[in-house]
């Protein structure tokens, strides 16, 4: 199991749940185009309207992982600024896969509607 360095500035979401979400997040966002980390970190950012932030560096073992299963694939291209930088892209399993995450989450995410819904009326005083 990777360890993920999260900066999250959200106090009360806890590190193994964005760290659950890291592989959905990235892959979510890399099937909209190509992109390399630091990218990737902001766009991480951006789309979290500030609630989550990879620190620097950390979103690099999950690319790793992602590389090694065949779900992203890299290579090495000129940016904007004419710096070298790795982009990555999904590949075909990669899409695949990223409908099984969507399925996994829409269940999770069903399964806590249903039992909070059931919650409402307890009030807790």
């Amino acid at each position: 199991m990777y360890i993920y360095k999260i900066i999250n500035l959200m106090s009360d979401i806890s590190k193994d749940l964005v760290a659950a979400t890291s592989i959905p997040l990235i892959l979510s966002i890399l099937i909209e185009d190509e992109t390399y980390g630091y990218e990737l970190i902001k766009k991480i950012k951006e789309r979290s309207s500030g609630k989550l932030a990879f620190a620097e560096g950390t979103i690099y073992p999950v690319l790793k992982k992602l590389e090694e299963k065949k779900l992203i694939s890299s290579k090495w291209k000129l940016g904007k600024t004419d710096k070298q930088r790795k982009y990555y892209r999904i590949t075909s399993a990669g899409k695949k896969q990223l409908q099984v995450e969507k399925n996994n989450w829409f269940i999770i995410h069903n399964i806590f509607e249903q039992l909070w819904k059931t919650q409402i009326n307890f009030g807790w005083k």
